[in-house]
């Protein structure tokens, strides 16, 4: 992935390259190594959501390794 953000290997948030836990689950696995990028403004009426099991809005990544 061409940016510097990170993602979590946990919930797949995307984060910034300076956060050291991801603000959404709290996991400290975050990871460079990332594809793919959803933006979830309302996780109760996504079909997209839904399938990630993502309850809360905000930036995630389709793919973590």
């Amino acid at each position: 992935m061409a940016s510097d953000r990170l993602a979590c290997r946990e919930c797949h948030a995307v984060v910034e390259p300076d956060e050291e836990l991801c603000p959404i689950c709290g996991s400290s696995s975050l990871t460079e190594d990332w594809s793919g990028y959803v933006v979830i403004a309302h996780p109760e009426e996504s079909e997209i959501a839904e399938e990630m099991e993502v309850t809360e809005a905000g930036s995630y990544a389709l793919k973590v390794r």
